[in-house]
């Protein structure tokens, strides 16, 4: 494996070039979960995703990065590397790795894309807190200009916004945040994480947001995540585009009430 202190290996290129100003190439980060897979992808240049997760954009997709988990040390928990794709096919687990025949998902159908040399970026870019990230669909302009997770996300223009003015602020939060509960997956649109508790924030586009059954699902989705311990603020477009100030003071004073911001990792 190499580390951000190594000579890259053979077939790893050296420093990447940012691509030119308004590049809008389609990329995609995905996780690298074992060194086995490392190895597949310096050496034999594929990586594999399963046909029933797979990413919407799958088709479109230019350019592969990769997310290295606590098992890869001192590249842990960071995106390090990134490679364009050449090609794309689907293929059974079985081919792909003919070594682990009696694997539960051997005849399952897989896209195995083939993609050129790794590419380390010129930075790393650093999750803040540990969280479970299996792909995020992003650019190759905000792969080049991110310094930490949340800068590669695509969204709303009024979660953009809200991002941006919580950033000014220094309010760390953890965007497209999934929390698992024994009942259902709720993927939050920011996660703020205090001294004395969990602070979720949304953001209710107009064309959505407004409907009755789209307000019972909403109001639903609520108490599951309050009976879990998860202090709640909704903001409109309106708000957002509007007010900022208005809901920053709301998000500041939920922050005070939950003691301030805890800043470790875990």
């Amino acid at each position: 494996m190499t580390t951000q202190n190594q000579r890259p290996g053979k077939k790893i290129s050296p420093l990447g070039t940012p691509p030119r100003r308004g590049t809008n190439f389609n990329t995609l980060v995905a996780i690298v979960p074992r060194k086995k897979d490392w190895e597949i992808l310096k050496t034999k240049h594929w990586y594999r995703i399963p046909k029933e997760n797979a990413p919407a954009l799958i088709n479109q997709i230019k350019f592969l990065a990769f997310y290295q988990p606590k098992v890869f040390e001192k590249e842990k928990w960071s995106v390090n590397y990134y490679a364009r794709v050449k090609s794309l096919e689907i293929v059974k687990r079985i081919e792909l790795l003919p070594d682990e025949p009696r694997h539960q998902r051997r005849d399952n159908e897989y896209y195995k894309i083939t993609i050129g040399d790794l590419i380390r970026l010129p930075q790393p870019i650093l999750s803040r807190r540990w969280r479970r990230i299996t792909f995020i669909p992003t650019t190759l302009t905000r792969l080049f200009a991110a310094r930490e997770i949340n800068d590669l996300y695509c969204t709303t223009p009024i979660e953009e916004k809200l991002f941006r003015l919580l950033k000014q602020e220094k309010i760390p939060a953890e965007r497209q945040f999934f929390v698992y509960d024994s009942r259902k997956t709720c993927c939050l649109d920011f996660a703020i994480f205090c001294k004395a508790g969990k602070l979720n924030i949304e953001c209710n586009g107009e064309a959505y947001h407004t409907t009755k059954e789209a307000q019972i699902k909403d109001r639903l989705r609520d108490n599951e995540l309050t009976s879990i311990g998860w202090s709640i603020l909704r903001f409109s477009g309106k708000e957002i585009n509007n007010s900022p100030s208005d809901c920053l003071r709301q998000i500041k004073r939920t922050v005070k009430l939950l003691k301030g911001i805890d800043y470790r990792s875990d």
